[in-house]
């Protein structure tokens, strides 16, 4: 039980964070270190006005203005303790941004505390450029109230975490007990499962917030079983529930994940799972990936899942030569097939390795299945003269089937190594379409890679970072149905796509710390760029 005292002081230490909202009065002036999370507007004359910046991991970035209405800068400015939000600024120059652009494709209910709190891509996950950093303006206005009843605001919630902590270190009035155990794989001698275990002491009312653990008034202890390899890691985990922050590592991150699944702390949960992006690309036999995508279907992670599935889309072509691909999961390669950022040389190199996926299985899949698999391929896409290779194709009218994937066979892409003495020019043409219709309809195409000023400025071109790369057609074209949308790979170290980028304008810049920005990390930022040409047939 706890003593009275010990419930005295954990509720005023409660108290103080939740009450931190209710007055702001700085005595000192003194300017506090930012925090994880922290906004500020910048660039602007007015404390209601500017860019949103956010500091993460140390530094401050930006907001691509993506996706940005009202429901986002209403959010922006509670956190930032306006009243309200008057408007969203798009494309107002509010001065040089050197950081980061932390988030992209923002989706906030317009209920949420803080802004990194509502959905997004993942921090520095963005294909935006600084010219597209959003602005708000506050609304400044008094709701009315009477100078006697304006309010202040108090804020020293920055130490809670840290005494928090330490009253979980120091077990100081504990009232629940969390013995931890974990099966050996060893037998003794009556034939029973050996186990290891340990014991973790913890508040009910810290605890209470997440039902998972049971923790009721009637409870005082809970077992819980967990493999013997993330034993280590569980202590740190409930101590992260007491002060929201945690050291992971690539080799408790899976760890980690599994306890905030098992418990609902959904922060922790979506923090570890965009960590995984820095685990994908360490197996170059795909074992890894394959089996992470397993546990984030039992965990029923859909973030994980298409971290997953969107890594594999990518760099296709390097698992169809690994050992995991006979073992691929069928739903796993179901998924793949319906995306149109799937990198391959061609549709018809797809559709034979399908064809070899289903010859490997057998009879260890249905009909309907093989079926079901062979209907994702887009056969409009496949050239005509490797059509006629094939016996009776089947032919379904769905508009996907009529959207190209990133096809990187010749004619459709080209290659520029960044390493010195390669060229950073190339020159090639592609047909207007894949389609037979606009075989001979040729554009001629100029890639560069620009890694100066004056190469952006000899061109006519602004670059806002470098290096960036350029895609420009010498020859214009009269098809008013045809829209390119190209794209340009980051290929690492010449083993695997780590990054697909939208050209905007025929320009497609790479940050200048470019590994903040990556979907999968590239040790030393050794890129190879694939320049993708990808027309689109659209209806007008």
């Amino acid at each position: 039980m706890l003593t009275r005292r010990n419930t005295c002081t954990l509720w005023l230490l409660l108290f103080l964070h939740v009450s931190g909202s209710a007055l702001k009065f700085n005595l000192l002036k003194r300017k506090a270190e930012p925090k994880e999370g922290d906004l500020r507007l910048f660039g602007s004359e007015s404390v209601s006005e500017g860019r949103v910046e956010v500091y993460h991991d140390g530094k401050w970035g930006t907001a691509c203005d993506d996706g940005w209405d009202m429901a986002e800068a209403q959010v922006v400015c509670r956190q930032l303790r306006f009243p309200g939000a008057k408007s969203v600024v798009v494309g107002k120059d509010y001065g040089e941004a050197s950081g980061p652009i932390w988030l992209d494709d923002i989706d906030c209910k317009g209920t949420e505390s803080h802004l990194f709190t509502c959905g997004f891509k993942g921090w520095g996950m963005t294909d935006c450029t600084h010219k597209e950093d959003v602005g708000i303006i506050c609304d400044t206005e008094s709701t009315g109230l009477a100078l006697r009843d304006s309010r202040h605001f108090l804020d020293h919630s920055f130490s809670l975490p840290d005494d928090l902590g330490k009253m979980f270190d120091r077990e100081s009035g504990c009232d629940f007990l969390i013995s931890v155990n974990s099966a050996t794989g060893k037998r003794q001698e009556d034939g029973t499962l050996e186990t290891v275990g340990t014991r973790i002491c913890a508040h009910k009312i810290i605890l209470s917030r997440f039902p998972l653990f049971n923790a009721s008034e009637d409870a005082s202890n809970i077992t819980v079983d967990i493999n013997q390899s993330c034993q280590p890691y569980f202590s740190s985990f409930i101590r992260y529930i007491y002060t929201r922050k945690i050291d992971v590592t690539l080799t408790s991150v899976q760890c980690l994940h599994w306890m905030a699944s098992r418990f609902g702390v959904k922060q922790l949960m979506d923090g570890t799972a965009r960590l995984f992006s820095k685990v994908l690309p360490e197996d170059a036999l795909f074992h890894t990936q394959v089996s992470i995508f397993k546990y984030a279907q039992e965990t029923e992670d859909f973030v994980l899942q298409e971290s997953c599935i969107q890594y594999l889309a990518w760099n296709y072509e390097n698992l169809t030569r690994s050992p995991a691909w006979p073992e691929l999961p069928m739903e796993l390669l179901g998924a793949v097939l319906t995306r149109s950022d799937l990198v391959v040389p061609d549709e018809y190199f797809l559709l034979q390795t399908v064809e070899s996926w289903i010859t490997e299985k057998g009879n260890s899949i249905s009909l309907e299945s093989q079926v079901d698999l062979l209907n994702r391929i887009r056969f409009p896409m496949i050239p005509v003269e490797k059509l006629n290779l094939l016996a009776n194709p089947r032919f379904n009218g769905q508009d996907d089937d009529y959207q190209p994937r990133l096809y990187t066979n010749d004619p459709w892409s080209t290659v520029i190594d960044s390493a010195p003495g390669q060229a950073s020019d190339k020159s090639f043409s592609t047909p207007v379409h894949q389609s037979l219709v606009f075989k001979d309809k040729i554009i001629h195409w100029q890639a560069s890679l620009l890694k100066h000023q004056y190469e952006c400025s000899n061109r006519g071109l602004r670059c806002t970072s470098l290096p960036a790369a350029w895609l420009y057609p010498h020859n214009q074209y009269s098809e008013r149905n045809i829209l390119f949308r190209n794209q340009l790979l980051l290929v690492c170290q010449g083993k695997y796509i780590c990054q697909v980028q939208e050209f905007k304008n025929k320009l497609a810049h790479i940050a200048e710390n470019v590994t903040e920005g990556l979907a999968y990390p590239c040790p030393d930022d050794q890129f190879t760029y694939r320049f993708v040409v990808r027309p689109a047939f659209v209806l007008i």
